[in-house]
């Protein structure tokens, strides 16, 4: 029977295979099922015998650790932007400038295709990743090691030969399958969605939670080897020159694009852009441009630098495509909160490699001010983002003497009058409680994952529910019975094929089979109908969702305005939800962070019977509708306490609880009213800074349980 030391080394050995075989070489050696009782082995063992757990365990993958703050890094090598060009005649003079430099000498470029992502280095030391650190000012980036250790095309360590200290560069991107599940998500649990991949990727690298940043399913592709001079040449040729530097980075187990070709001259260059400015529309995630480099790395130093941009590399930059289609008529699709949106529904039209049909107008003031009217031509433009937009109207095939076309002014669900609030943007139905498609918005928030987390209904079994006239409301999933959810189904079923389904099919159909990081796979299907286990299934995470806590409770209810935080805020302030019913305006604007906007909302909310009733009905359901934590002490009473850093006893939330419950208040900004500034592990340095200037004391854990505990 092996010992824990050499199972634990057993296990890290087998799965670093298994996520190699699966990223690198499309190959799953293992099932989904007996690669996760692998990794849970080995994440136990580690826990039990930490003295064993190897740096580079694969467990790192799962994150887990808390970074309040990223602490600055300096570059060991510049990390310099590259000069753009949209012009190919500034690529013919760059091409003609670097010959003239090299006045003779024998070389080739590389031309590659250039991410739309972020960029950042990776310093690896004996074959083992040292550092992450994004690319900042060029000279000095943040430390994102915790999240890069999360992303598993990242080799934690390296295989086969490698230099002893080199630095790894490249792009991080975000799939667009990928994407489009995270903005899907985001959209259910009531959170806006991601504008691109890009700020995406970038927005992630950045989250404090490394778990969470796991969870996001981000690609790290490599493009650069950097070291110096003589480890480069005392390595037997092997990285004299780009390519040969990027095809052993594939041998180590980067993740290295297959879309790399040598040039020799321009017309190479030229046909490698114009090839790419068509093809870019069937890759499986976001490019802008093409790189070209100069070939051989020992002339880098000989063609220098400028101030921002090295002379031997230049990006080619593609226009955003765009094109002209006639306008057929504009819809209206109504959101969770009642919110409005024009569709313009135009002529179908190839656009970056799908076909192109319908794009978002926004809301009433875009309409106006792009002065859309009947007949018209409007034009759609695809740059590196996935969801076309419209950018203007064809004015030379505008129609004579046609009308501008009005927005609508009546939900087009219900029919009942849109209103604007003051200050906003959009119209918005306020029949909330009869208009379809606020019925169903809220429902996939209360069964959402930051709500009630009832995750075995989706919008596809909600909308059978309520088809079937079994849920009109969230009260209603607590009396559904397994008679009426066994054999449920779809009332009828659509073989329309979306635009993001035929970007994944041309996808398939055209790449080769290289990588899994470069395929896109088709999303399975959900049942058309409950089963016995689904139906089981159902009624098990109702049944558990009866312990979620109360602010919970009060946000999966969707009252407009009020998010999770503010949720938090009333709950923890009114303590009970009978207290918070009989609120008024005024005191509901009292809570911190709750403005006169939300505290209308809230009270406009509870002011009807039917949602009293509702309420009503979850109560006796078994729901959570009070603040489960008891005072301890008024040993705070009047304190005001800041919490920044990470603690040894405490989470955040924790801390921040213990503080009410002993009678106090945990604010989230130091100001002359704060009593203590409560500092933890990587506390943030402005808040330590404006702490020092207005005199605020500061304390660490250890003084504040002997505060409490005094």
């Amino acid at each position: 029977m092996p010992t824990p030391e050499s199972r634990i080394a057993e296990l890290t050995e087998l799965i670093d295979r298994y996520n190699y075989e699966y990223y690198m070489n499309d190959n799953s050696l293992v099932s989904d099922f007996e690669f996760d009782a692998l990794l849970r082995e080995l994440i136990d063992l580690e826990k039990q015998y930490p003295q064993f757990a190897l740096p580079t365990s694969p467990t790192k993958r799962v994150g887990g650790e808390v970074n309040k703050s990223f602490k600055q890094v300096a570059h060991r090598f510049p990390m310099l932007s590259l000069g753009n060009t949209y012009s190919i005649e500034e690529i013919e003079e760059f091409e003609a400038r670097t010959r003239k430099s090299l006045d003779g000498t024998h070389f080739s470029y590389t031309c590659e295709l250039k991410y739309d992502g972020v960029a950042i280095g990776l310093p690896y030391r004996n074959g083992v990743l040292v550092q992450a650190v994004t690319r900042g000012n060029g000279t000095v980036g943040d430390d994102i090691t915790a999240n890069a250790r999360t992303i598993p095309t990242i080799p934690l360590r390296l295989k086969g030969d490698f230099p002893d200290d080199f630095e790894a560069r490249g792009e991080v991107v975000y799939p667009f399958q990928a994407f489009e599940a995270m903005n899907r998500q985001r959209e259910a649990e009531g959170d806006e969605p991601f504008a691109n991949p890009r700020n995406a990727a970038s927005g992630s690298l950045k989250l404090q939670d490394s778990a969470e940043c796991a969870k996001r399913k981000l690609l790290f592709c490599m493009y650069f080897m950097m070291m110096d001079d003589q480890q480069a040449a005392t390595s037997a040729g092997r990285f004299l020159t780009h390519s040969s530097r990027l095809d052993a980075a594939r041998d180590m187990g980067f993740l290295v694009q297959p879309y790399i070709k040598e040039c020799n001259d321009i017309s190479d260059i030229k046909f490698f852009i114009d090839f790419w400015d068509k093809e870019r529309w069937n890759l499986p995630f976001a490019i802008d441009g093409v790189v070209i480099k100069v070939n051989q790395t020992d002339l880098w130093n000989q063609l220098g630098t400028t101030a921002k941009s090295p002379r031997w590399a230049i990006a080619y930059k593609f226009k955003a495509e765009r094109v002209s289609t006639p306008l057929l008529h504009i819809t209206y699709q109504v959101g969770r909160t009642g919110i409005v949106t024009p569709v313009a529904n135009m002529q179908p039209v190839a656009l970056g490699g799908t076909t192109v049909r319908r794009a978002t107008l926004c809301n009433a003031d875009f309409m106006r001010n792009l002065d859309i009217h009947y007949g018209d031509s409007l034009l759609v433009e695809k740059g590196g983002e996935i969801i076309p937009k419209i950018v203007g109207v064809d004015l030379d095939k505008r129609l004579p003497d046609s009308p501008a076309i009005p927005f609508t002014y009546v939900c087009p669900e219900c029919g009942t009058p849109l209103v604007r609030a003051d200050g906003e943007a959009g119209f918005y139905c306020p029949n909330q409680d009869g208009c379809l498609p606020q019925i169903l918005g809220r429902l996939e928030l209360f069964v959402s994952r930051k709500a009630m987390n009832i995750d075995s209904l989706g919008s596809e079994r909600l909308r059978m529910l309520y088809d079937a006239g079994l849920v009109t409301n969230v009260a209603d999933l607590y009396s559904l019975r397994r008679d009426q959810l066994v054999g449920l189904q779809k009332v009828d079923e659509t073989d329309e094929v979306d635009e993001v389904s035929q970007l994944r099919n041309s996808i398939n159909s055209q790449l080769p089979s290289t990588s899994k990081a470069y395929q896109l796979q088709n999303s399975k299907t959900s049942s058309t109908s409950i089963q016995e286990k689904g139906a089981d299934n159902i009624l098990s995470a109702l049944q558990k969702s009866k312990q979620v806590p109360f602010p919970r409770v009060l946000f999966a209810l969707g009252i407009r305005y009020l998010g999770e935080v503010g949720a938090k805020k009333l709950a923890r302030y009114f303590g009970n939800i009978d207290a918070l019913m009989n609120a008024n305006v005024m005191e509901l604007a009292m809570v911190e962070d709750i403005g006169n906007v939300t505290a209308e909302a809230v009270y406009d909310y509870f002011a009807k019977p039917e949602h009293r009733l509702i309420i009503q009905r979850l109560r006796d359901a078994g729901l959570q509708f009070q603040m489960t934590e008891t005072r301890v002490s008024n040993i705070l009473q009047g304190v005001t306490i800041v919490v920044s850093g990470v603690f040894e006893h405490f989470s955040r939330e924790e801390i921040k609880a213990s503080i009410e419950q002993h009678g106090g208040k945990a604010a989230g900004s130091i100001s002359s009213k704060t009593t203590y500034l409560l500092a933890g592990d990587k506390m943030g340095p402005e808040k330590l800074k404006k702490a020092e200037k207005l005199g605020v004391k500061i304390i660490s854990e250890s003084e504040y349980l002997e505060l409490i505990h005094s």
